[in-house]
């Protein structure tokens, strides 16, 4: 593949002609979303130029929101941000299969644990009694988005780890139970930093936030069947609450 050209006597600008140069692939794919940038040293031999003129087509990029700087890691292709849109009935596959993108993930663990306060009183159980305890990661085409912790009461569904590993997801393992129709009750949502495994989970730097949702599930009778705490690397998707 021919690489394309800078030309020096067009009156454009050479870092200008770097910018097009790498939006265009940028544009086309070939430099792909989440990906990391060649090193500015990288660039100004390929280019043929000095570093400051690479650097100034770099920080043009990162101007329009096409690329963006992780300090001590490098320049990275902006991600492309999900819509998550916060609602009564919030489903994650749903969501991601409505932006013609492809859901996925995977379970890293599920064990049972005794309820702590928090979990206690998000469930409307008693302290000390069992939950079973779900990790999971979620992706989207091919990139994971988000580190989720899910609890369940273990007296209401005494086999919940072993239908989840069957059905594969949290909503056919809740319609096993006949609870498919559950809704949200209530999202609590804030920023920090990520801990070093979610960080590794999510492929990103421990100087970047992430969001968290903190969140009820209940069944049509208002019973809670699932607390949950997600957290969502903040540059690849954005929360829409629907009124």
């Amino acid at each position: 593949m021919t690489l394309p050209r800078i030309e020096r006597k067009t009156g454009v600008a050479l870092w200008r002609q770097i910018e097009q140069v790498l939006t265009s692939e940028i544009e086309a794919g070939t430099l792909e979303a989440g990906s990391r940038l060649p090193t500015e040293p990288a660039l100004a031999e390929r280019f043929g130029v000095n570093r400051h003129t690479v650097r100034r087509a770099v920080s043009s990029l990162v101007d329009r929101g096409l690329v963006k700087v992780e300090q001590g890691r490098g320049s990275f292709v902006a991600e492309h941000v999900l819509d998550y849109f916060i609602g009564p009935r919030t489903r994650f596959s749903d969501l991601v299969h409505k932006q013609n993108r492809h859901p996925g993930g995977a379970l890293l663990f599920a064990r049972r644990e005794v309820a702590d306060s928090v979990i206690a009183e998000a469930l409307g159980i008693a302290v000390g009694a069992e939950v079973h305890w779900l990790e999971t990661l979620g992706e989207i085409d091919g990139r994971p988005i988000s580190v989720g912790s899910h609890y369940f009461p273990a007296e209401r569904f005494p086999d919940l780890a072993e239908v989840h590993q069957r059905e594969g997801s949290i909503t056919r393992t809740l319609t096993h139970y006949g609870c498919g129709d559950y809704e949200r009750r209530v999202t609590k949502v804030t920023a920090r930093m990520p801990s070093a495994g979610d960080a590794e989970l999510l492929r990103q730097g421990r100087a970047r936030p992430v969001l968290v949702t903190e969140s009820v599930n209940v069944d049509t009778d208002g019973r809670p069947v699932e607390y949950g705490l997600a957290r969502f690397a903040a540059d690849r998707f954005q929360i829409v609450f629907e009124t």
